[in-house]
């Protein structure tokens, strides 16, 4: 499965600040879509069907979450924020009830809460590591908290970016670093995948690896716009734009995509993601 390029509105100010709603929709409406090959090429592997209670870490707005539900899992899904967590209900339970699902997918805003819906038999973190300070370390607590839920022997799937030279998308996040960095801002930016974040991560919550794969995620967009703030919408850029302002990390974002700009307007760069399985 390839992403769809979507031609979406032009803001008017680009600069202008986004809230969090039209993040979110952008999230769902542009760059969710550029993992679905990383979400179906777990899922058949894994065999996820009927048999398969899932917990989603960081569901978003729900698309893994449908893809998995579409196959006859029962899902539950976690995620913080709240605009993306009411896109993936707009999404989730209504398609639930279309095709008359003897359990309903379950949304929430916690993982405690999320994992009293267990026993689970997959859980899945497919918000990549390795891209800001920290995000291993707030992974392997969730995990802390999820991992009881499942079943002694169920799946544990983790995820992040492939090696650099083989992800182009890589130098244009670079950006969110440095310019966090040149602010000073606290708490954020791109840091840039390593070898074992996802051996790292599953050692520290206590998982067994069990094999990995690789899995190509080109990021296709319809246009500059379009892949401006998609990739906004990933919140890589938070800190940068605290550090700086908006318009700021805009016109730089455009910049550094500039390469990847074909003839025909489109944005096109071509990624590697890798998957790691555990077990419990």
């Amino acid at each position: 499965m390839t992403p769809t390029l979507v031609r979406h509105h032009r803001h008017t100010e680009p600069s202008a600040p986004a809230d969090g709603a039209s993040r979110a929709r952008d999230w769902a409406e542009i760059q969710e879509r550029m993992l679905a090959p990383l979400y179906e090429a777990v899922y058949a592997r894994l065999e996820v069907g009927a048999a398969t209670r899932m917990l989603s870490l960081g569901c978003g707005s729900g698309l893994a979450l449908l893809m998995a539900a579409g196959r006859g899992a029962r899902v539950t899904g976690v995620d913080a924020d709240p605009d993306r967590l009411a896109l993936a209900r707009a999404r989730l339970l209504p398609a639930s009830e279309d095709r008359g699902a003897t359990a309903a997918p379950r949304l929430t805003d916690t993982v405690a809460a999320a994992a009293e819906g267990g026993p689970h038999n997959l859980i899945t973190a497919f918000t990549p590591i390795g891209c800001e300070a920290g995000d291993g370390e707030e992974l392997v607590r969730a995990l802390e908290t999820a991992v009881p839920s499942a079943d002694r022997g169920s799946t544990v799937v983790l995820t992040g970016w492939g090696p650099p030279e083989r992800c182009a998308t890589e130098a244009v996040l670079r950006v969110a670093g440095r310019l966090a960095d040149d602010g000073r801002a606290p708490g954020g930016g791109w840091r840039g995948p390593r070898r074992d974040d996802l051996e790292d991560v599953a050692f520290r919550a206590g998982l067994k690896p069990d094999g990995s794969g690789r899995v190509a995620c080109p990021f296709g967009y319809a246009d500059m716009d379009s892949a401006v703030r998609g990739l906004l919408s990933t919140r890589l850029f938070e800190a940068a734009v605290r550090a700086t302002d908006r318009w700021q990390v805009e016109k730089e974002l455009a910049e550094a995509l500039h390469p990847h700009r074909r003839p025909d307007g489109t944005v096109w760069m071509s990624n590697v993601f890798r998957y790691l399985v555990c077990t419990v």
